[in-house]
């Protein structure tokens, strides 16, 4: 049994990592040029989300993300960092898919990723009822329980056009000097 733990580890090493365990329930206050808006996590719904969105809120890690992917009636995504050396700590720290308990609904928040087991840092929230995301195992792990008409407002303007590979390697000055309209958050923090 411990070598079975022992490979499952050296397979999804970030989830061996000593990440600290989030609480049952926490609120996490965005803090945006636009206003407030703060999310309710439940780590009943999907625990290694819930575990990894609180490390990298203590860690202050999403202060300064721009909402880079705005599609009205979709989502609005962020979680790529603005400095290229904190997001390069962090780009291979994958961790492995929850299972899917709740639904893709409206204010729900949710790990993006690439594919099987690659959760990294990215988010996104969902502006309609996205159930079709449940059978592609988007899992979420809290919601919008204030300031929902904040993230509505984020501008949309650029859609899809900004490039994650060009974030990633460049970070907000690409952002600010292709996308000067983006929005973004100022910080982060548990609400105590």
């Amino acid at each position: 049994m411990k070598l079975a733990a022992s490979l499952v580890c050296l397979v999804a090493l970030s989830a061996c990592s000593h990440a600290p365990q989030a609480p049952a329930s926490y609120r996490v206050v965005f803090t945006t040029n636009k206003g407030p808006f703060t999310v309710e996590v439940h780590r009943d719904w999907a625990p290694l989300g819930a575990d990894r969105f609180y490390e990298l809120v203590k860690d202050g890690f999403y202060d300064g993300n721009r909402f880079f992917r705005v599609v009205p009636g979709f989502v609005v995504q962020w979680g790529i960092n603005g400095d290229p050396a904190v997001q390069a700590k962090w780009r291979d720290k994958t961790i492995p898919d929850d299972p899917v308990k709740e639904s893709n609904q409206l204010g729900t928040i949710t790990f993006a990723t690439s594919g099987p087991n690659t959760r990294t840092t990215q988010l996104f929230i969902n502006l309609a009822n996205n159930g079709s995301l449940d059978g592609q195992g988007f899992a979420p792990f809290g919601q919008v329980i204030s300031g929902l008409n904040v993230v509505e407002s984020l501008y949309s303007g650029y859609g899809q056009m900004p490039d994650q590979n060009q974030i990633q390697m460049q970070g907000n000055a690409y952002l600010q000097s292709q996308f000067p309209m983006l929005d973004y958050i100022e910080t982060a923090r548990i609400q105590q």
